[in-house]
């Protein structure tokens, strides 16, 4: 009988046997990375630019319909990574986007109606800046770019693995900072020895990286990561976001993180992946983080109880902006000029406007007397609503809540169908896309819509989870 070789025929190149058996981890992990697409490595490298405080980026203002538009380096990555999504999508990666045809539609109806909601509010007599609107809503929408990209791009595993370690290693950076800060060193605007640090995000950002990386950590361990090196790796995560939510100090997160580590848990045990080590782990590390936050908080806390009248008032709470009593003054007057506008509200953006929170303020000034003047918005500080929700309520009224909703609810549906019944990798996925929506649902409890932030990058990323349906092989 013929040889191979002489009848012509080729033989597909086997691994060696002793090669595959003397391998270490770390060469293993090499040679899985070998198969990184273009783009995915394109994603991994916009990452860390977008959670990076806009003060530390190189940017260049454009004048544009006679209003200034800054655009930074976040903004060119973002719009790189949609290019090259966009070139996977012309190289027939459009299938990719097939699962999360619901969470696609409802977000572009979302953002039509914010752009439309920095015109409408001038059919009205009220003032209202709509060409700085105008811009801040486009960014808005740029961000919203990631979402598609991610299930365009992070189709391989050694993607999906790139992307990821680059969120942890970012992380284990900006703890770096956060910790020296933490100890008292003055560099990239720290708050001082002992409190909660912005590292190079600002506060609420940098627990939102941690968190995040934590879910990344919490989720792989929940799923028995194997290997040497994938397991080191979701240890780190959850090291490095417990370390960096504790000191970015943001009690919103304890909001989504609790929560989203259940929905974990549950799915992990629905799938009977779940043991108790990994639980009591998961457990330990998010309720160490929790703690941390509150211990570290304490003093607000402190705060918020004398501005309800649990503790004795001291000079401090009504001659100083205290955190949690600003928060619920903006909020009241947020829920005000929605309950007068509440079809469609007052604009994008528009009640931070003079003209939507003026006629608000005398019945503000009575309902809380006891709230320091300078914590009530105004010209000088037009504060705008910290609360997502309310904001949303206030600026774009009932039309523009019910599509957020919608849009949260459409991925969280694409995801937990994923997560329940899909293949291994892409019920991976979905879980963690699952637990970054939930995540964010919770931080956005103490930040208003503001374009470009890092937390803007989280959500539009997590909704990009949910529909990732990581292939096969």
């Amino acid at each position: 009988m013929p040889s191979p070789a002489a009848s012509g025929a080729t033989l597909a190149p086997v691994r060696p046997l002793e090669a595959a058996l003397t391998e270490t981890p770390g060469e293993r992990l090499v040679s899985r990375l070998r198969g990184l697409s273009p783009g995915g490595v394109v994603l991994a490298a916009t990452l860390p630019i977008v959670f990076l405080h806009v003060d530390y980026q190189p940017s260049v203002s454009v004048p544009l319909a006679g209003v200034s538009a800054t655009f930074k380096l976040s903004d060119a990555m973002v719009l790189l990574t949609a290019l090259a999504a966009l070139a996977a999508a012309a190289r027939g990666g459009r299938r990719h986007l097939r699962d999360g045809a619901a969470v696609w539609a409802t977000g572009i109806l979302l953002l039509a109606w914010i752009v439309a909601a920095t015109f409408y509010p001038l059919l009205s007599s009220r003032a209202y800046a709509w060409k700085t609107h105008l811009v801040t809503a486009a960014e808005f929408c740029e961000y919203a770019l990631l979402a598609p990209a991610v299930p365009l791009l992070l189709r391989r595993r050694a993607d999906a693995l790139l992307a990821l370690g680059t969120l942890v290693a970012w992380t284990v950076a900006a703890d770096a900072v956060g910790v020296l800060q933490w100890a008292g060193w003055n560099i990239l605007g720290g708050w001082g020895r002992g409190y909660r640090q912005p590292s190079f995000l600002g506060v609420h950002d940098f627990a939102s990286l941690a968190a995040m990386t934590l879910g990344v950590g919490v989720v792989a361990l929940l799923w028995r990561a194997r290997g040497r090196p994938l397991r080191a790796g979701a240890w780190a995560a959850v090291v490095a976001g417990v370390v960096g939510f504790v000191l970015g100090g943001a009690t919103a997160g304890i909001v989504g993180l609790v929560p989203a580590a259940v929905l974990a848990a549950a799915i992990a045990a629905r799938r009977r992946l779940l043991d108790r080590r990994t639980l009591a782990v998961a457990s330990a590390a998010v309720a160490l983080a929790s703690v941390g936050v509150v211990g570290l908080r304490a003093g607000d806390f402190g705060q918020f109880f004398r501005f309800l009248g649990v503790q004795r008032a001291q000079s401090s709470t009504t001659r100083n902006i205290q955190t949690y009593s600003q928060r619920t003054l903006l909020a009241y007057i947020g829920v005000r000029i929605w309950l007068h506008h509440p079809i469609v509200g007052v604009g994008w953006e528009g009640s931070s406007e003079n003209s939507a929170f003026g006629p608000e303020l005398a019945t503000a000034h009575r309902r809380f007397p006891h709230v320091a003047a300078l914590a009530f918005p105004s010209t000088q500080h037009p504060y705008g609503v910290q609360i997502l929700y309310v904001q949303v309520l206030a600026d774009l009224g009932v039309v523009g809540f019910v599509l957020l909703v919608a849009l949260f609810a459409a991925a969280v549906s694409v995801a937990l169908r994923t997560a329940l019944r899909g293949p291994p990798r892409a019920a991976f996925a979905a879980t963690l896309g699952l637990f970054w929506l939930v995540l964010a649902l919770g931080l956005w409890t103490a930040v208003g819509l503001v374009a470009g932030l890092p937390l803007d990058a989280l959500t539009w990323l997590a909704f990009g989870a949910a529909a990732t349906r990581l292939e096969p092989v």
